[in-house]
């Protein structure tokens, strides 16, 4: 039998104005038929300080990774992916992402590491600059990409962390990872905030009219003991909702779900309608309803036909 397709699609609703005018006059034809035909498995709720995201916490579950918040450790996990697995088993690894803090009157704001516009050779270069005091704590950086660098260190076994996307744009006094004001990634990221402060490399960056480097972010960490046992085919996450959300650009948010319901949404019902076995996923920001193929009484399928069910009718349990 062939394997499951699953989506799962963050940010499908938002307790907030912007999104909710923007759902005034949507129609998702697909979607509602496919919540039509599927009955729904699982309702979980995430609390609102949770470090794990509920898209997360249902794509750990799904790929057979730990589920404990903020400590699914991603990172080791892609480095399975790429086929690295003696390297992700052999101690912990985290993602660092290069950011810049907004200062504000009572409290400090991560912005979108996007607006950096990092190339090649400036993540680099910063790399370079922040190794040796990472290493001092044991932690070895490794460069992966402009926008983000992979770590290696024991600092980072048991690490609960947040996402880059978790934290945008809010306070990141409660979302900093270390228990307490005396963990070392606490010092590191004081240490590395006068650094860079006034180093050369901002210096270059101000002159251009871009935005100082002067901060980082941990997320992702963790150790993997044994390679994952997924419950079944990878999820597809699609995150094209959660990209507009967090720019808080609400027609864009609205045009993404035409997207989605014209698109996979409407693969989906097809699949289903020939009798495949699917699920599909919708998360909010507190969370996460799933729907799947299953038998249904005749008492079940009257009442769907009384009451449908319709995106309209759940998205407030999101």
């Amino acid at each position: 039998m062939p394997d499951t397709p699953h989506l799962i699609i963050p940010s499908a609703f938002l307790p907030v104005e912007g999104c909710r005018q923007a759902l005034q006059g949507l129609r998702l034809p697909h979607l509602d038929a496919l919540l039509r035909r599927l009955s729904l498995q699982e309702h979980t709720q995430t609390p609102d300080d949770a470090l794990s995201a509920p898209h997360e916490r249902v794509l750990a579950h799904a790929l057979g990774l730990p589920e404990d918040d903020g400590r699914t450790p991603w990172a080791a996990w892609e480095l399975c992916q790429r086929g690295r697995t003696p390297d992700a088993l052999h101690s912990a690894w985290a993602w660092i992402t290069p950011c810049h803090w907004q200062v504000r009157t009572d409290h400090v704001t991560l912005a979108d590491p996007a607006a950096l516009q990092l190339d090649e050779a400036a993540p680099r270069a910063l790399l370079e600059v922040l190794a040796p005091w990472f290493a001092q704590d044991g932690i070895t950086l490794h460069y992966d990409r402009p926008t983000r660098w992979l770590a290696q260190g024991e600092l980072l076994a048991g690490l609960a962390t947040a996402s880059v996307e978790r934290v945008l744009h809010r306070d990141v006094s409660h979302w900093l990872p270390g228990e307490h004001k005396a963990h070392p990634l606490r010092r590191l990221h004081s240490e590395m905030q006068m650094l860079l402060y006034t180093h050369p490399l901002n210096d270059a960056r101000e002159a251009q009219g871009l935005p100082p480097v002067n901060a980082f972010w941990v997320h992702g960490a963790g150790r993997l003991d044994a390679p994952p046992s997924p419950t079944g085919a990878a999820p597809r996450v699609d995150t094209r909702l959660q990209d507009a959300a967090l720019r808080e650009d609400w027609p864009a948010w609205a045009a993404a779900w035409q997207a989605l319901d014209a698109g996979p949404l409407a693969q989906l019902h097809t699949q289903a309608a020939q009798g495949q076995a699917v699920r599909l996923t919708l998360c909010g920001e507190r969370g996460a309803l799933t729907w799947h193929t299953a038998a249904r009484s005749l008492g079940q399928k009257i009442q769907s036909l009384l009451r449908p069910q319709r995106f309209a009718d759940v998205r407030e349990k999101l």
